[in-house]
């Protein structure tokens, strides 16, 4: 994967809430947003924001245990959290590999996917920094180099 913006300081949980609300708007079904990093580096929090800044109003609990929440946001959201797969014909039945294509599909440890990681995807990969966090910007696609210029 190939960076397609430089990364962002997120020194605290507002920082990440804005980036969400930036990008909110260069979102569409169809795309894939993959959210890697470890535990506590900001996934959830930007998961949650970006789906409020999309205008649902409702709670946006973790999927941790679900595996799967959606909404609607005039069009479906899907934000999944593969933590606890064991293997990726597990997403599969999970209907994951269809949202990818109609869906906002929002993607919590995405390496559990194995050989169906989404080629079009956009990869926010968050690390700790400091006391605060990183986020890095990669896609192999280079429709996500136009779509981020302004991020």
């Amino acid at each position: 994967m190939t960076p397609v913006h430089t990364p962002l300081c997120l020194p605290d949980p507002s920082a990440t809430d804005a980036l969400a609300r930036r990008m909110a708007p260069l979102l569409q079904p169809g795309d894939v947003v993959l959210l890697q990093g470890q535990i506590g580096a900001g996934k959830t929090q930007f998961a949650r924001a970006l789906i409020h800044a999309l205008g649902v109003a409702e709670d946006v609990p973790s999927p941790t245990f679900t595996l799967v929440q959606t909404y609607d946001a005039g069009f479906d959201i899907w934000h999944a959290d593969l933590y606890r797969l064991s293997h990726p014909d597990e997403a599969v039945e999970l209907g994951l590999l269809e949202a990818f294509e109609t869906a906002l599909c929002l993607v919590e440890w995405p390496e559990k996917l194995g050989a169906d990681w989404p080629e079009k995807a956009l990869t926010l990969r968050f690390s700790v920094s400091g006391e605060g966090r990183e986020v890095a910007f990669l896609s192999d696609n280079p429709a996500w180099h136009e779509r981020l210029a302004h991020v």
